[in-house]
This record gives structure tokens, C-alpha cells and sequence, in this order.
């Protein structure tokens, strides 16, 4: 037997450590810390931002996005439009298993849509409104039949409505799915310990296995922004979502830490209940000029200064001020402290009166809700700040146990996902339960209309009503911020502030 001097044998296990390192990044559990916990695991039934980025790592779709907003295929390889618009023939991969062992193919599509479209819990509904029935041409060819043309559908699979779940899973376990969510992504489900952990495995069986460099993905609610910024500096988490823009400096100056960031598509606002329960019977819900006078009384430009630093941008439509699709008939109000009290007056509250604001506790929307709270008081409005747990403002909101609510949406990439399931009634997201036959129909016809230019129209036509009932006052729209280790190589930003790991890897 040879024996090998110290100083050889330690060259020859680091160089095995670097080949590792190069070749088996697979051993790592890639750790990202969240801005709050996902809600349920069902892509049918939940609805927050944390949860989709859960999603990018476990449940694939039939189409995904680039950076640059362009539909490419994932589980669908190609598509064609019939020439009525009418019909949609999907071809499908061939060779993807669900993490059960379940074969994909145009069968479990078909199962998935319709679940979407009829599980009584499903918030997909409005999304796949369109689509009358599916027709099994194959066993990878799927025919989607239409209503009628539909602008947003492909954008709709792109996103929760196309991401496909086992069908025998979901079979047997209904509305508890999320309990145990099986889909064909890069990782499988293994543990949930809510408000501390979601635990991902790698899955051997995924068809794009070459790109996935890591044997797990833990992802960690860390509400408090600078605690999040600890742990990624101490090396707990390797990355994080949702930098606050006051920590930006202190991460740049990190040589440790990478910084990433792009603009997002979504808005950040104030929901209002309008007609969702008893609770909706209030001065806020019943008059649109306490609303108007609220959207009067702040300072948005101000909002962006103090709260983040000139890193977003001012809002007032679901579509910022860049966008084409933004109502330029409607600019980002000025403050008007005087119009606000006016509108006050005219209400009959001449000597103010009290809003109660439901608000995430996380740090960012609390700072700029007491920023807020500061300016409105000048007008005579005393807001009250109830902090929750971002899980049970949603099902409060769903519930209508509010009066209002701060909370945003990440945005989507065709523009009907910013502001249809939120404002037509029945809306798979309209909480406030606000009902406008005309915002209704401005908004159906812009998802059939048959160009650009007829589908602004009708946007339009729905900002002219929502622009004076103000069900939802929006604030600002924010730039997504990641910071992450410098041992993470690969990592691109995309505009749906989702987290991809196709071809991430990790080198020490």
C-alpha cells in the first residue's frame, strides 16, 4: 500500500472538492428566503406571489415566458390558431411523468383544465372562461375549443391556469391537493412546516434534468427585510426575493453578494370592500368620494422618495405610466390636501373620519403605510394599521372581513391579468366585489377585440368608470430587487419576479 504525504493528500482532496464543485453541484440545497409564506399549494386555489415562485420550481406549464415577455413552449412544444380563432391545437411532450409516476399526455391536460374550470374551489375560472370544452386528438394532441377569440389565453397557460397537476393525484385528494401537491416540475413536494419551511426535492425522473444543478430547494419565510439581508450575509439563506430598496447600497457594497434586479409588471394598492359581506356596509365601501378623497391625500411621488428611495415608480392605473397600455387621460395624481377635505365634506365628514387598513407584517408595506397614514391625516382621515400574516389577510380578504386592504399583484404578462379578475363581476380575484355592467363589458370585449388598438379602447373605456368608483386605489409599482451569493452562477432576472433554476448552478 502507498502512503501519501499530508501536504498530497490534502492537494488531491481539494482538487476532488473543485470537481465536485464543477461537476455535482447536485449535492447543495439551495436555501432563498421569501418575503412571506406561500398559501395553499394548489395552483387552482392560492393566489400569492411566493407561492408562484414556489411554483417555478415544482409545477411545470404548457407554456413559459422569456425575459423578454415572448410565450415559448415548456410542456406544450408547439401550438397553432385556427383561423376563426376559435380553436387552439396544442402538441404536447412527449416523455414527462408526474412525480407520482403518472404519464403526462393529452388526457391529463384535458383533467387539468377541466378541474380548473369547475373544482368548486378554483380561482382559474375567469382565466379559462373562454374555453368551452377540449378535444383529445392524440396522446399528445389536445384541441382547445373557444367561445370565441381570446387575446389572453396563452398568456393565462403561461402562469397558474396552465400549470399541470397529476391527475390522479388530484383525483383523490380534491380540494386538499395543496396538502401534498403532485406535479411534473424539476422538484418534488417532501415537507411544508408553515411559516418556517417549504422543502423541494430534486425529482430524477424530470425531462429537463441536465439543467437542474441542485439536489434541493428550501424555501424560508423571513418577513423583516433587514433579517433577510442578515441571513444572506451570515450564508443561512443563498438568496432572497424582494430586496428592500433602502438595503440596496449595503448589499452592493458586499463583495459576497451578487445584486439582480429588473421592473416588475404588477402594482402595489389599497383594496377596498365594496360589496364582499356584511363588513362592506361601511362609509368606504358605501361612497366613492371617501375613496377619491383617500387617493387625493397622497403624495405618490413622496412615496417613492421616502419609502424607496427613487427606486419605483409613482402609480394610479394597474399598468404604469411606461406601459402601452396606460390611460394617458388619467396621470399620476398631484396631492390635492384641499380637494380631499372637500370630498370629506361633501360625504359628511367634514370632521374626519376613521379607516381601518388591513396590512401584510412584513416590513416594506408597513413603512409605507405609516407613510401614508402621516399624509391622510392631513386631510382628516384617521388610519387605523391592523398588521397579518400575509396568509390570513388573503383568506380574510376572500372572506370580506375587511374594509380595506393593502396588497398588490406581481403582474402578468398580457395586460386583462392585471385588472380583469379584479374589478368584472365574479371575478376569480375580486374581492372588493365591485360590479360595473359597463367596466364588465369594456373588459369582455377587450379580451375577443381583434387588435391592439381595440383592445386599448376598451381598456380605456373600463379606466373612465374605475378612475371614479376607485374600488382599488393604486400606489406605486416596484422594481424587482434579488440579492444572492456570489457562488450562484446563472440566475436570470424575468419581469414576473419569479425564481428559475434552469441553469443556475453553484461554484465554490
Amino acid at each position: 500500500m502507498t502512503l501519501l504525504k499530508p501536504t498530497l493528500m490534502a492537494a488531491l482532496l481539494s482538487a476532488n472538492a473543485l470537481g465536485l464543485a464543477a461537476t455535482g453541484a447536485s449535492a447543495k440545497d439551495l436555501r432563498i428566503g421569501l418575503q412571506s409564506d406561500a398559501d395553499v399549494l394548489d395552483p387552482d386555489q392560492s393566489r400569492t406571489f411566493v407561492g408562484r415562485i414556489v411554483y417555478a420550481s415544482l409545477c411545470d406549464k404548457l407554456v413559459d415566458i422569456t425575459p423578454d415577455l415572448e410565450i415559448i413552449p415548456q410542456l406544450a412544444t408547439a401550438w397553432q390558431l385556427s383561423d376563426d380563432g376559435k380553436t387552439i391545437t396544442m402538441q404536447l411532450r412527449e416523455g414527462v411523468v408526474f412525480h407520482d409516476g403518472t404519464p403526462f399526455n393529452a388526457e391529463a391536460v384535458a383533467a387539468n383544465i377541466e378541474r380548473s374550470k369547475t373544482l368548486d374551489e378554483s380561482r382559474r375560472k375567469s382565466e379559462l372562461a373562454s374555453v368551452t370544452s377540449t378535444e383529445v386528438t392524440g396522446d399528445y394532441e389536445i384541441k382547445l375549443h373557444l367561445a370565441g377569440p381570446d387575446a389572453t389565453l396563452m398568456a393565462q397557460l403561461a402562469d397558474r391556469a396552465g400549470m399541470m397537476l397529476s391527475p390522479t393525484a388530484a383525483a383523490e385528494a380534491g380540494a386538499d391537493f395543496g396538502l401534498n401537491p403532485v406535479c411534473s416540475g424539476p422538484f418534488r413536494f417532501e415537507e411544508r412546516v408553515a411559516q418556517d419551511k417549504i422543502v423541494l426535492k430534486r425529482f430524477a425522473d424530470y425531462w429537463n434534468a441536465d439543467a437542474i444543478s441542485f439536489d434541493s430547494v428550501t424555501f424560508l419565510p423571513i418577513p423583516d427585510t433587514t433579517v433577510r439581508l442578515a441571513n444572506l450575509q451570515s450564508g443561512d439563506i443563498d438568496m432572497l426575493e424582494r430586496l428592500a430598496a433602502t438595503d440596496l447600497a449595503q448589499a452592493k457594497a458586499n463583495d459576497s453578494i451578487t445584486v439582480a434586479d429588473t421592473v416588475s409588471l404588477g402594482y402595489q394598492g389599497i383594496t377596498f370592500n365594496i360589496g364582499n359581506g356584511d363588513k362592506s356596509d361601511n362609509p368606504w365601501g358605501n361612497d366613492k368620494r371617501l375613496r377619491q378623497a383617500l387617493s387625493y391625500a397622497i403624495d405618490r411621488e413622496a412615496l417613492n422618495q421616502v419609502v424607496f428611495e427613487g427606486a419605483f415608480a409613482a402609480g394610479n392605473q394597474p399598468f404604469p405610466p411606461t406601459s402601452p397600455w396606460y390611460d394617458t387621460d388619467y396621470p399620476v395624481p398631484a396631492r390635492d390636501v384641499a380637494k380631499a377635505k372637500e370630498l370629506l365634506a361633501e360625504a359628511g365628514y367634514a370632521d374626519g373620519i376613521e379607516l381601518e387598513v388591513q396590512v401584510p407584517n412584513t416590513t416594506v408595506p408597513l413603512q409605507l403605510m405609516q407613510v401614508v397614514q402621516a399624509m391622510v391625516a392631513e386631510a382628516g382621515i384617521n388610519l387605523k394599521i391592523v398588521s397579518k400574516e400575509f396568509a390570513t389577510l388573503l383568506a380574510d380578504q376572500s372572506a370580506g372581513d375587511f374594509t380595506a386592504s393593502q396588497i398588490g399583484w406581481s403582474g402578468r404578462v398580457d395586460p386583462d391579468g392585471n385588472i380583469h379578475g379584479f374589478v368584472t363581476t365574479g371575478g376569480g380575484l375580486n374581492d372588493a366585489n365591485f360590479s360595473n355592467a359597463d367596466v364588465d363589458a369594456a373588459l369582455n370585449a377587450s379580451r375577443v377585440a381583434p387588435d391592439l388598438e381595440a383592445r386599448k379602447a376598451s381598456y380605456d373605456a373600463a379606466r373612465d368608470v374605475l378612475i371614479d368608483e376607485s374600488p382599488l386605489v393604486y400606489l406605486y409599482h416596484q422594481t424587482w430587487i434579488w440579492a444572492l451569493s456570489d457562488k450562484i452562477e446563472g440566475f436570470t432576472p424575468y419581469p414576473d419576479g419569479m425564481i428559475r433554476l434552469e441553469g443556475v448552478t453553484w461554484s465554490e
